[in-house]
């Protein structure tokens, strides 16, 4: 029997996600498998992404890994992955996809009175909240100004114990990495979209594989149609803002009668300014409405979100 080696990062959602892809290559292909954990400088940093080369530190290492044929295969977090894949290599696998909404995870005692769906409204005036997100926190100082916000990075279970010694009143993570990880128990709410959109590809996996090798074909055995037709709505508007690790950007794509609904955001980094777009699309047009939602966006409010942002007058 064969074994297929696959690459991924060390932390432990990473080894849980590409444990989960193991599984799915060892029942659909009758395949061994072998995880090659790495770590990558994106791991290793401890202050800003920004000015250190972005989102791409997650992957370059895992992808360096397979190009230099030490692994077969590599599997990320679909966000983590940036919207060019790196030449020689494929996006050969989606699998079905995890709840791409955003999490809030409080303190014990952060919260008071709220009803279920109001969590982040019980937050006190001044609650500090931990993110490292951009994305998440223009939209957060756009729903709640009065909250501090504050910076914090590291892996799921070093951001809980940050909150757990109350250095923060409530945190902003991924649903899916707390569902993966079996902390959905510490999920207070499950942010609705319409409160705050998630990065492109949240939730998702990634599988990749070297470009024109039989085996980028035999991953289609996990693929998910729907989440790969979503994936690459979400890519393309990505790829069409040309936004990197600090710029404030969102877009879900989500299945709807006879095809996909597409809503992207685009926001100033204090959340002053938030320019949003929705469209619907056949799914076999997915990629061709992520870039025209993204022409849209830069065409109308998004103009002068740009300018600001590389410092052009808009």
């Amino acid at each position: 029997m064969r074994t297929l080696r696959i690459a991924t990062r060390a932390s432990a959602l990473a080894l849980v996600q590409a444990r989960q892809v193991a599984a799915a290559l060892q029942e659909k292909l009758g395949c061994g498998t072998e995880l090659l954990p790495i770590s990558t400088r994106g791991d290793r940093l401890a202050g800003p992404l920004a000015g250190a080369g972005g989102k791409g530190l997650f992957a370059a290492e895992v992808e360096g890994a397979l190009l230099a044929g030490r692994a077969d295969l590599a599997v990320h977090s679909a966000k983590d992955l940036p919207a060019a894949l790196t030449p020689g290599l494929v996006l050969a696998a989606a699998p079905r996809r995890a709840d791409p909404r955003d999490a809030l995870v409080a303190r014990p005692g952060a919260l008071s009175g709220a009803q279920p769906g109001a969590r982040l409204a019980a937050l006190a005036p001044g609650a500090r909240i931990g993110t490292g997100s951009p994305r998440r926190a223009a939209q957060l100082r756009a729903l709640r100004p009065d909250l501090a916000i504050a910076p914090l990075r590291g892996n799921v279970g070093t951001r809980l114990r940050r909150l757990d010694e109350g250095r923060f009143d409530a945190l902003l993570l991924a649903c899916a990495g707390l569902d993966r990880l079996g902390q959905a128990g510490r999920i207070a709410e499950r942010l609705a979209p319409e409160q705050m959109l998630p990065a492109a590809g949240q939730g998702a996996l990634a599988v990749e594989a070297r470009a024109g090798e039989p085996l980028a074909g035999e991953l289609r055995a996990i693929e998910d149609g729907a989440t790969r037709a979503c994936l690459r709505a979400e890519r393309a508007f990505l790829a069409e803002i040309a936004g990197d690790c600090h710029t404030p950007i969102a877009a879900l794509a989500e299945l709807s009668p006879g095809g996909l609904r597409l809503r992207g955001l685009l926001a100033s980094p204090d959340g002053a300014q938030m320019a949003r777009a929705e469209c619907s699309a056949p799914l076999a047009e997915s990629a061709a409405a992520g870039r025209r939602l993204a022409r849209e966006l830069l065409a109308g409010e998004g103009a002068a979100i740009v300018a600001a942002l590389h410092g052009a007058p808009s």
